[in-house]
């Protein structure tokens, strides 16, 4: 189905709940999860993983990843990157710019707002009172109170339940083909975000609604800029 870009704006412009990702997303956990997954592959497999093949292995659980690689040591495997990665966490975890002064807006604004991620909720607030975010949500489903993550429906569809929206008036914002494609599972509108590490070419062809270069233009894409 095709539309006019001036409807589709206007369709944009009507939504009242986002849903973000939070790693890589609102705030820049690269470094310490591409160190992490490091760490860990030198671990079990010396020598064998750089930088650029790990990138692979953002976005899904970690249980999800390490399957792959050996069934028989996912837990095993799982201990050692999350003993490294709570350790690192305050060094390694930074913020993205603008990202704070976007969600005073959004909040004074009235929109409702959720975090979805497929972290443990222990570890996702942790980065979020590290960035000092955590103060504008009330809700977050995190990987621990689901059955099925990212891309099933499932986690958006909690959220928006707990905050009494419907999908035709809610974005999935993310930095992942896990949280476009779940977006669209949910049946809501999507936002990718350029400062992904799996690239904007990469996270375009799976067609977000939107392609946010920095996240104050989402400001812009609801139509709240210079309100």
């Amino acid at each position: 189905m095709t539309e006019s870009s001036g409807n589709r704006k206007s369709k944009l412009q009507s939504v009242d709940t986002i849903l973000f990702d939070l790693d890589g997303t609102l705030i820049n956990t690269i470094d310490l999860i591409v160190d992490s997954f490091l760490h860990t592959m030198e671990q079990y497999y010396p020598g064998k993983y750089k930088r650029e093949d790990v990138v692979s292995f953002i976005g899904p659980p970690l249980s999800e990843t390490f399957e792959k690689l050996d069934p028989e040591k996912v837990e095993e495997m799982t201990k050692t990157y999350r003993v490294f990665n709570h350790a690192k966490h305050d060094e390694l975890v930074t913020e993205y710019e603008g990202v704070i002064d976007t969600l005073e807006a959004l909040h004074k604004e009235g929109y409702k707002m959720a975090i979805v991620t497929t972290k443990l909720r222990e570890t996702a607030l942790k980065g979020m009172k590290l960035m000092g975010i955590d103060r504008f949500f009330d809700i977050i489903v995190a990987l621990d109170q689901v059955e099925n993550y990212k891309p099933h429906p499932e986690p958006l569809e909690k959220a928006m339940k707990a905050l009494g929206s419907v999908p035709e008036k809610t974005m999935m914002i993310g930095d992942s083909q896990h949280d476009i494609l779940g977006g669209k599972n949910a049946g809501t509108y999507t936002a990718g975000v350029s400062w992904s590490i799996k690239g904007k070419e990469f996270l375009n062809s799976f067609e977000p609604d939107v392609m946010l270069e920095t996240m104050p233009d989402l400001l812009e894409v609801l139509g709240i800029r210079n309100k």
